[in-house]
């Protein structure tokens, strides 16, 4: 069954590189972004690895857990680990979840139910799919999902601005228009009568047409 925003999140249990985790009690009250990858020591995915150990910090400011998934077992995790922050700067201190019998691609619709049960023999390009970023909220529902082609890197820049926006649009009822980042005007979502509008934000909106209400990011 294809995954939506705001479905429910697949649960499961897995081996990860920090021991054996069950995914909602490990998302705990927080968010959380799971970014998959279609195998250990391909070259673009060895970036984007690194660069989010990196980012790690940023995550952890917003109350964001990351964990990565391959389709290779958790053995082959930590030898590629040795590679990432040898080439890319940045110790992987986040778990990654080891997945050799696909179970946890096919859950979140990465893979057709007909790939086999075994990443074993797999290429890379059997796995293509398997490219996905989830974001997901403390009530553990989709919030956020992007698919990457394999030879794009994805920008993990762009998945924690999108962060701040689900999290800000979570708490006020405001949606954030093309381009926003932390600090810029946001817009009044629609559901929200001028009536309601006057009360959460006194200080009066810009409005170049009745349903486009611009307001300052609320604090």
């Amino acid at each position: 069954m294809a995954l939506r925003i705001n479905d429910e999140a697949p649960d499961f249990s897995a081996e990860t590189t920090q021991g054996t985790i069950n995914f909602h009690e490990w998302i705990g009250d927080g968010w959380a972004v799971l970014f998959s990858h279609p195998k250990d020591f391909t070259p673009v995915c060895t970036t984007e690895l690194g660069y989010m150990a990196g980012l790690l910090p940023e995550f952890e400011k917003r109350n964001c857990k990351i964990i990565g998934l391959s389709v290779d077992p958790v053995e082959n995790h930590e030898a590629w680990s040795k590679d990432i922050e040898e080439t890319q700067g940045h110790k992987v201190t986040y778990p990654m979840i080891g997945d050799p019998q696909l179970e946890v691609a096919k859950l979140y619709d990465m893979l057709p139910a007909a790939a086999g049960d075994s990443s074993e023999g797999r290429t890379p390009a059997d796995n293509a799919t398997v490219r996905s970023v989830f974001i997901i909220g403390p009530d553990k529902t989709i919030k956020a999902m992007l698919t990457y082609p394999m030879s794009t890197g994805r920008n993990f820049d762009e998945v924690l601005r999108l962060l701040d926006s689900c999290q800000l649009t979570a708490q006020h009822q405001v949606a954030t228009p093309v381009n926003w980042k932390q600090g810029d005007d946001v817009i009044i979502v629609p559901a929200v009568s001028d009536e309601e509008a006057k009360k959460r934000f006194p200080e009066g909106w810009k409005a170049p047409k009745p349903y486009l209400r611009i307001v300052p990011q609320p604090k």
